[in-house]
């Protein structure tokens, strides 16, 4: 009985890399049905590599170097990341914004995660940003988004899922965060199931 391939996927990461973890407790659960061929952070103290190691994914750790232009920079992580043949490529708390000299080598096949809904907040800080809001009186809700990162857009390419996250009356900050936090790993997981079933 010949065994089904796996959808590769290579995964981006700057930070604590907790929806990276939410994706390794799934592949290895068997929800998703894939394999994380690496992680690969810019910055070397991103908890997520350890992470990663635990788990026993290759890591690769590309920091941009200061002479390095940012076209320079994204086209050696584009190579980095092609060394994987990834089916898809994974930005599961990427700080760095892709320019098309990454982006071209994987047409369609990058899936951004972003704790604001369409159109809200695009950029860093989002959950700070909507909390402000809602303080002002602005907004009664926020949520999460998983796109397609298809150009240089900042958090504004075709939406393949999104959930809302109310805002409760006497909400902390990190209220808000944990409840965003429990929604990203949820709507990850359930995205990636279904783009990758899609593909089987």
């Amino acid at each position: 009985m010949m065994s089904i391939p796996k959808a590769r996927l290579v995964v981006l990461i700057s930070g604590n890399g907790s929806n990276l973890q939410a994706m390794i407790d799934a592949v290895q659960s068997g929800i998703i049905k894939a394999k994380i061929s690496a992680v690969i952070s810019n910055k070397r103290d991103a908890y997520g590599l350890e992470r990663a190691r635990k788990a026993g994914i290759p890591v690769l750790v590309l920091p941009k170097m200061k002479e390095q232009t940012r076209e320079e920079y994204d086209a050696q992580l584009a190579q980095a990341v092609q060394q994987y043949a990834p089916d898809w490529v994974i930005l599961a708390g990427w700080m760095r914004i892709l320019s098309m000299h990454f982006l071209r080598h994987f047409p369609n096949r990058v899936v951004n995660l972003h704790p604001a809904l369409p159109g809200t907040f695009p950029g860093t800080h989002a959950i700070e940003r909507s909390y402000e809001a809602f303080q002002r009186g602005e907004i009664q809700e926020t949520g999460v988004m998983v796109h397609l990162v298809p150009d240089e857009g900042v958090d504004a390419g075709p939406v393949l899922a999104q959930t809302q996250v109310k805002m409760l009356p006497g909400d902390r900050l990190e209220d808000l965060e944990t409840r965003i936090h429990q929604s990203e790993h949820r709507l990850l997981v359930d995205t990636l199931v279904q783009i990758i079933s899609k593909e089987e």
